[in-house]
């Protein structure tokens, strides 16, 4: 008897059955309790199929188990406890808020809780099976309730009592039984209702709209393919040993951009598999998401458009599907419905038009200006450059192009630009930068050290391997300060811990991302392994995984750090440390570092543009604390308008810090919104006081301690540049 089987005997709805394999399909007809009346429209010819896996399947399967036994950078056993382990992440995979799967079909799934392991290790793949497919059949059943509730009409609905519905559910207990997972999903369809009668949307709208997403869905659950189980349990179970690790399907495998950086042609952005969603990961710098400037790191996608197209909804969709259905002719309009990262809840959502281009080199190149400060009757030069990615033009390289574009060679002209500016101290902003060549970190920190070890790299067997600087050339001798926030990551975090530990600058800005892995793909009979086997440390001994680069002075961010960095995956590798390597240290900042803190503190204390920042980051908070929100309309609306008020408020105060017209109303700040999103020439200085920040913290190191001015004598500078 399979799984599915066993649990139907649990389960008390009446259900038209179809034998097929171990698995038995629930029928659709379903009888709702607790409604009068009412019953699923079914459609007479939509049978689930159960999904069944194939040899291929159970050989990479096996090939999956030794590779991560064996060669992954954790050191992990397949054991009992691992099992129920992946049972639960796996469960996670398939129902994360709690939805679909009742209380009575966790305790009869309970059974083989402890037995997954040894069968993946064998190949045997049928239990993993037998839990999708239940699933599958769960979503058929919420999704004809959905549907049922919206025939009868969402008139129907009470917005008047005091019924609340959880925001999150991943941590909530399962519902005991149909019957109360029912009146779950009757307050899911109240609270989309509500959310889109907030907005304006009329009801016969809101019928349709809400008809189309579940249909879709619908559709879906029906067209469940071997492949959708195996990647999903494979992920699951290589999931246990980091969140680095995955399987790739052969479909999957097939277009290198999508499987490796998910870097979509059409606008420029890094997207993952987020449960029934597709999420934003990050923005690729210089593509036209970013450019445009409004689809932000987790935001989260509910439609797809083409331009004078209805919107399909993709929640539930497959990531290659949704993939595929972004790309598009360059020049063309997609747009976005998305949940933002910083919304209440899930039903708030706001269309984003982007249009599709390629992502070009020279709009990821790093880029300089000047800024000027004055300090007591002084006049400061700080020069700041931007890096957008760690970048290298590898063809041209190989062709032997002596003029090929890299982050190293462009900064290297850009500080020889600044130094014939007479600029007093150099920023280096790497703010979003999420990493790249690991080869230009290693040049990058060349040009601000004389010579020495750069970052450590261990792998499974305990060898380190250390990259040197063996340049002795010093492009640049001066006071340095290196900007990072939350969405630093990779090589951005060597360059930045590299500076640290040299105590060639000092890093200002929020912790970074943490992540401290390489990651390899290797081939498997049935697809692709992306599996971490080597950890990054700095020089210093410490890894920059989990932790990232702790600045010395710092600067809060809007970023909610709970749910982005490497410290908010499950099963992400630890921080440790490892010998130092000897390296020089340039200036001992322990003496001042107070007094710099301090002074900061100071500006930022009477700083309108800071306050403005710590009430919007409050603000934010408040939003993402709320565990529940009310479904009774007087309640919801009078929350609605709080949020949009607020929200105009700070817009409001920021706009007459510039001296500009305050908006009348929240609609007019989206439309203006709308309108610089749209001009790809506009440039988003809202934050600029962040970089005047780092001038000043620049200003403050000279006028502390003269001898971080160089580190070098003019002699010394003079003969190292003669080397060049």
């Amino acid at each position: 008897m399979s799984i599915a089987e066993r649990i139907r005997q649990h389960s008390p709805r009446p259900a038209t059955l179809k034998k097929a394999g171990l698995c038995t399909a629930l029928g659709l007809a379903l009888l709702v309790p607790g409604l009068s009346g009412l019953q699923a429209k079914l459609d007479d010819s939509a049978i689930y199929e159960p999904v069944a896996p194939t040899i291929d399947q159970a050989r990479a399967n096996i090939l999956i188990a030794r590779q991560l036994q064996f060669t992954h950078f954790r050191n992990l056993g397949i054991s009992d406890e691992l099992s129920g382990d992946v049972f639960d992440a796996y469960l996670d995979y398939l129902d994360n808020q709690r939805v679909y799967l009742t209380q009575q079909d966790i305790d009869a799934l309970s059974s083989v809780r402890n037995r997954l392991g040894s069968a993946l290790k064998t190949g045997q793949l049928q239990p993993g099976f037998d839990i999708y497919n239940l699933v599958q059949q769960r979503v058929i059943e919420r999704l004809q309730f959905a549907l049922s509730l919206i025939d009868e009409g969402i008139d129907n609905l009470d917005f008047e009592g005091n019924d609340q519905i959880r925001v999150d559910r991943s941590e909530a207990p399962w519902e005991a039984d149909s019957a109360a997972l029912d009146q779950l999903w009757i307050k899911r369809i109240k609270n989309a209702v509500l959310a889109q009668r907030l907005n304006g949307t009329e009801d016969d709208v809101i019928e349709d709209n809400l008809r189309r997403r579940y249909e879709g869905q619908l559709k879906r659950a029906y067209q469940a393919r071997s492949e959708d189980a195996f990647q999903a349990y494979m992920n699951a179970f290589t999931g246990m040993w980091d969140p680095h690790t995955s399987y790739f399907s052969p479909r999957t495998s097939e277009n290198f951009n999508i499987n490796m950086s998910l870097s979509l042609e059409g606008i420029g952005a890094v997207l993952q598999s987020d449960n029934e969603y597709t999420k934003v990961v990050r923005l690729v710098p210089g593509g036209p998401a970013s450019k445009q400037g409004q689809l932000q790191p987790a935001d989260r996608i509910v439609s797809v458009a083409q331009e004078g197209e209805k919107p399909v909804n993709v929640i539930g969709w497959r990531l290659d599907e949704v993939v595929d259905l972004i790309r598009g002719p360059r020049n063309s309009t997609v747009t976005l419905e998305v949940i933002p990262a910083n919304a209440s809840d899930e039903s708030v959502t706001r269309s984003i038009d982007i249009s599709r281009d390629e992502v070009k080199l020279e709009e990821q190149s790093a880029s300089k200006e000047v800024i000027e400060l004055e300090r007591k009757g002084q006049d400061y030069r700080i020069g700041v450059i931007t890096i957008p990615t760690f970048y290298a033009d590898f063809q041209a390289m190989q062709a032997g192009d002596p003029n090929y574009k890299s982050t190293t060679r462009d900064v290297r002209r850009l500080i020889s630009e600044l130094k014939e500016d007479g600029v007093d101290g150099v920023v280096m902003d790497l703010r979003n930068n999420g990493g790249g060549a690991l080869h230009e970190a290693n040049d990058l920190v060349g040009l601000f050290i004389d010579k020495g070890p750069t970052v450590q790299i261990r792998n499974a067997n305990n060898d380190v391997q250390v990259l040197n600087d063996e340049d002795p050339t010093v492009v640049y001798d001066g006071p340095l300060v290196v900007l990072v926030n939350r969405m630093s990551a990779s090589a951005s975090e060597i360059f930045a811990g590299a500076i640290q530990d040299y105590g060639r600058g000092l890093v200002v800005g929020s912790q970074t991302f943490g992540k401290g892995t390489v990651q390899a793909v290797r081939p498997l009979n049935h697809g692709q392994l992306k599996i971490t086997q080597s950890k990054f440390y700095r020089v210093s001994g410490g890894s920059t995984q989990h932790k990232g680069v702790i600045p010395d002075i710092e600067i809060p961010s809007r970023i909610d750090k709970t749910r982005i960095g490497e410290d908010a995956l499950d099963h992400a590798l630890p921080w440790d440390q490892i010998e130092a390597v000897p390296h020089n240290r340039y200036f001992d900042f322990s003496g001042i570092i107070d007094e710099l803190r301090e002074r900061h503190e100071d500006r930022f204390a009477t700083n309108p543009e800071f306050s403005l920042l710590q009430k919007e980051i409050e603000f934010l908070t408040q939003q993402r604390q709320m565990d529940y929100v009310s479904l009774n309309h007087a309640e919801r609306k009078d929350q609605h308008s709080q949020i949009e008020n607020t929200r105009l408020t700070i817009a409001n105060a920021r706009r007459e810090l510039r001296g500009e017209e305050p908006f009348d109303t929240l609609e007019d700040l989206e439309q203006w919104q709308d309108e610089q999103a749209a001009d790809l020439d506009t440039t988003d200085d809202e934050l600029d006081f962040v970089i005047r920040e780092g001038g000043h913290i620049m200003a403050d190191l000279l006028e502390l301690d003269q001898r971080t001015a160089s580190i070098l004598s003019p002699t010394q500078f003079a003969a190292k540049a003669e080397t060049r």
